[in-house]
């Protein structure tokens, strides 16, 4: 049962750099992962944070069901995470030090059917590393044209 629903945060790999990535479950609601089937949701904003010994990630944004009805969930509310509690405690530790962040890199559906997300410790990227990486991209994109010729 291999799904096509890949939802990229393609953002974050432009504004930071990424030092370790973890898969994590995702707690979700009937109407949510109806909804993330369909491909209807967002995470270019998404960040994890800590609270109570628990991970949650914040600014999903995953649409209401159409065929929802009453039942229906909030689009932005803050979904818990599924993790292990060595790793993140581990994480919290790293998070603690100056310039590490967590972001959600990729949303998709599992083998198993379950929705499961991308996150990594990342690092901010400077404006000068920003533009050493496009410039490496398109130094790539070209010499793969005249390859192509």
């Amino acid at each position: 049962m291999a799904s096509n629903i890949n939802i990229k945060n393609k953002k974050a790999s432009h504004d930071f750099e990424f030092v370790e990535k973890y898969i994590a479950g995702i707690v979700l609601t009937g109407t949510e992962i109806k909804s993330i089937r369909v491909g209807k949701a967002n995470i270019s904003d998404a960040f994890c944070y800590f609270k109570d010994g628990e991970i949650w990630v914040k600014n999903i944004h995953v649409a209401e069901y159409s065929h929802g009805g009453y039942v229906n969930h909030d689009p932005a509310r803050d979904r818990k995470l599924l993790m292990n509690k060595r790793e993140i405690a581990k994480l919290q530790k790293k998070v603690k030090e100056r310039g590490f962040s967590l972001v959600a890199t990729r949303l998709f559906i599992a083998d198993s059917g379950y929705a499961k997300l991308n996150i990594a410790l990342a690092k901010g990227k400077r404006e000068y590393d920003k533009r050493e990486t496009i410039k490496k991209k398109d130094t790539r994109r070209q010499y793969e044209r005249l390859n192509k010729l």
